[in-house]
């Protein structure tokens, strides 16, 4: 929102000239002060830049010029708002510009939608940032009509007003075009893109549209981790949509970009595994998740591991190897137990114990159900899930009892499901989107599967990683269901969007080689600031 070099408001208030000493020591402490206080917050200081606006102030009210009071008012307003008093800065910006001229003004217009936002009055601030974006727009500002667009739509995002959320990117993309910010334009598609999945106005096509119209931007983008998160972005809505091979093909333009950040390469190549265990590529993707729980790993991120060792024994199951399969499985618990994740626990359990009655070890298998049953006593809502398990634990009980060398008929490998009570569907994915498509977008054949490995297309749930299965389902319910539930895991630090898929559910210790400068669609600090000369 703001440049490099000086605050972005738009208005140079210039501070008259008094005759005497008195008058000239005046204005020069208001403009000593303000200098201060935007560098304080340039360099990251939002208290001290606080109290340099507060003497501002001070100093003109003694100077009696009615603009240059008018101005230090705004800037001691949105500072106010920039520490997170948004109340008392409400009531500076309101002293700043009364009557009716105050709506002609849209940098004030935006402060307001910043503290009213900061209030949580997220319907009232998306109105003050719609004006304030059609205020830029009748200037000609496209970077700035853009910001406001950006944070009317999270506004909107956290009314779970979708269809308008997605509108205000749309027309973010659209404002960054004309400032030639074609990095926040691809950024903003994406994001509208993202919100368009909740929205019960856009189908499919609308969708991938706008997708496509972002790839069309990534050649003008030089920042390779802009890119990489970028491909990332647009890889996961792909695999929402359930267009396997093109979510690939961005998944792996993702892996050069991203190769110099390890902990946005993590989420790529788990991603890439994932999208190819759904087209049944699992010797491809058995790589993939290796490296990315390395990767996590080294990190200490032990539940992103974790999940990516479920995705690798998923996998290994898929190709027979369940020797490999079960050590995976194994890995993933500890993980999962380091983290206190109950319910991931309960589903690796049952996904293991289907593992040992593969391998005919019964008297294990009854443990692990065992197990899965103890962990999800500590989850709420899961007596559905404990009355399966109860079930198969009976079932299998029986069969360790079975007089004589009757072979056992546990599910096949490839049968593996999750519960469908098992991990919810996101609040920003509407449900009929994943249970009711078909296996593959309309445009998409699947890919031929490996011969020991039958191939199924999976399905795409909202949760905090990309995983291309959990553990089993009721025997029942295993020739009812044709795909697997799948966890995604995008990273897209540049907004903070609530309908992103999801983040990180760790975040990895710092180290100076991941340190870099924030590139969001909207600065670190967001209010508009004037200045004065």
């Amino acid at each position: 929102m703001t440049s490099h070099t000086a605050p972005s408001g738009k208005e140079a208030v210039k501070v008259k000239r008094r005759s005497g000493s008195v008058g000239r020591k005046q204005t020069a402490d208001i403009e000593e002060f303000t200098f201060s206080g935007h560098k304080a917050l340039q360099e990251g200081r939002p208290q001290e830049a606080l109290g340099c606006f507060r003497d501002a102030l001070k100093a003109a009210d003694q100077l009696q010029d009615s603009r240059v009071l008018r101005a230090c008012s705004f800037n001691l307003g949105a500072a106010y708002v920039e520490v997170g008093r948004p109340r008392k800065g409400l009531d500076f910006l309101q002293r700043a510009q009364p009557g009716p001229k105050a709506d002609r003004l849209p940098d004030l217009q935006f402060n307001l939608a910043l503290a009213h936002d900061a209030l949580g009055q997220s319907r009232k601030a998306a109105t003050y940032f719609l004006q304030a974006a059609q205020l830029y727009r009748s200037q000609g500002d496209g970077r700035s009509e853009g910001d406001a667009c950006v944070e009317m739509s999270r506004c909107y995002g956290r009314t779970r007003d979708w269809t308008l959320a997605a509108q205000g990117y749309l027309r973010a993309a659209e404002s960054y075009r004309v400032a030639n910010m074609l990095d926040y334009a691809a950024t903003a598609l994406s994001e509208a893109g993202s919100h368009m999945f909740q929205s019960d106005q856009c189908n499919q096509d609308d969708i991938i549209g706008v997708l496509s119209e972002c790839l069309s931007l990534m050649g003008s983008i030089t920042d390779p981790r802009t890119l990489g998160e970028l491909y990332l972005s647009v890889g996961v809505s792909y695999c929402r949509l359930r267009s396997f091979q093109e979510a690939v093909q961005c998944f792996q333009k993702a892996l050069s970009p991203t190769a110099k950040w390890p902990p946005l390469l993590a989420k790529v190549l788990n991603n890439l595994g994932a999208a190819l265990n759904s087209m049944g590529q699992f010797r491809s993707a058995v790589d993939y998740h290796r490296l990315a729980a390395g990767l996590y790993g080294s990190q200490g991120c032990r539940g992103n591991q974790a999940r990516c060792f479920s995705n690798l024994a998923f996998a290994f199951s898929r190709i027979g190897e369940e020797e490999e399969a079960a050590e995976s499985f194994i890995l993933a618990l500890q993980g999962f137990r380091d983290t206190g994740d109950y319910l991931a626990q309960a589903q690796v359990c049952e996904a293991l114990a289907e593992c040992y009655l593969v391998q005919r070890k019964q008297h294990k298998a009854v443990q692990l159900y065992k197990q899965a049953l103890s962990a999800l006593s500590h989850c709420q809502d899961s007596s559905g899930i404990q009355d399966q398990l109860v079930e198969r634990l009976t079932a299998t009980l029986q069969q360790s009892l079975t007089v004589g060398p009757q072979k056992p008929h546990p599910p096949a490998p490839h049968s593996v499901r999750p519960h469908r009570h098992s991990l919810p569907i996101g609040p920003h994915v509407r449900k009929s989107d994943i249970t009711n498509s078909p296996g593959t977008a309309a445009n998409q054949q699947p890919d031929a599967p490996e011969p020991d490995a039958p191939g199924s297309q999976q399905e795409a749930s909202e949760t905090p990683e990309y995983m291309s299965t959990v553990p089993g389902q009721s025997s029942d319910q295993l020739d009812k269901r044709q795909h697997s539930e799948l966890w995604l895991d995008r990273g897209n630090p540049r907004t903070d969007s609530n309908a992103s898929l999801a983040q990180d559910s760790e975040t990895p210790p710092s180290s100076p080689g991941d340190i870099r400068e924030q590139s969001s669609l909207v600065s670190s600090w967001r209010s508009q600031f004037c200045l004065l000369m």
